[in-house]
């Protein structure tokens, strides 16, 4: 059983380090960042990620939160979306700029838009409050698990679609000459689209191929993804050029 040392500092708010004790057995730990300024919330969600192997640090607000996935950074953040100082949208907008972890907003089920807006921002996923801690860290491992683009041998790398292509490997988007800047998920969804062109996708078989088969919640949480991509490939949806929506089945890749 893996041994953890707990260490606290207080800088005005909230920052946690659960550190695992150095051990020549196990692989690198991933990296987990809890950000709220409900402290009862953080040792709850710090708890269940430690007992699951996380080195946890938890931040009580947006410039500490910051500041830590500056510091060390994670491979998933739980953000909540009202923290005193600076909120979790705009923290989420600073942290895309230089980090790719996944990142989960919290949120209450009245802030239903400040959601939407907070998956505009690079959020991957999120969960309205209360929620169970537990269900979030099987939310947050199957984000982890979920598969990632690889080129295969034989596999097209680059895929063109009219003036749209997408490069497997170095995972770009350009439609003409302009880079399109997507953030991982929205990479994610578009590849797997372009995979079969004119094939139609449902949600769920969306869901499972970008978050995983062991993702559960809102399935309309593709919808909110789909809906940014067009934006920032300038894709109309009454008169799609790329992805078209099939009315009670999902999506495929083509114009209508």
């Amino acid at each position: 059983m893996q041994h953890l040392a707990r260490s606290v500092h207080r800088d005005g708010g909230l920052l946690i380090s659960l550190t695992p004790q150095p051990s020549s057995t196990t692989s690198t730990p991933l990296r987990a960042l809890v950000v709220d300024d409900e402290p009862s919330l953080v040792r709850a969600v710090a708890g269940y990620l430690e007992h699951d192997g996380f080195v946890v640090t938890a931040a009580a607000d947006g410039q500490q939160a910051l500041a830590a996935a500056q510091r060390e950074p994670p491979d998933i953040v739980v953000l909540d979306l009202m923290l005193p100082g600076i909120d979790g949208i705009e923290v989420c907008r600073q942290l895309r700029t230089f980090s790719d972890a996944y990142v989960i907003m919290l949120t209450a089920r009245s802030e239903e838009l400040d959601t939407l807006v907070g998956l505009s921002v690079g959020a991957d996923d999120y969960m309205t409050k209360p929620f169970s801690p537990r269900e979030l860290t099987a939310r947050i491992r199957s984000l982890l698990r979920r598969p990632r683009t690889t080129a295969q041998t034989g596999e097209q790398q680059v895929r063109t679609i009219g003036d749209l292509s997408l490069d497997r490997q170095s995972r770009q988007v350009r439609l003409g000459q302009t880079q399109v800047e997507l953030t991982r998920t929205e990479f994610d969804l578009l590849d797997a689209l372009t995979e079969r062109p004119n094939v139609a996708f449902s949600r769920r078989q969306l869901i499972e191929r970008v978050w995983g088969p062991d993702w559960f919640g809102d399935e309309h949480l593709v919808d909110i993804h789909i809906a940014h991509i067009r934006a920032k490939l300038a894709d109309d949806a009454a008169t799609p050029r790329f992805i078209l929506t099939l009315r009670g089945i999902g999506y495929r890749m083509g114009p209508g």
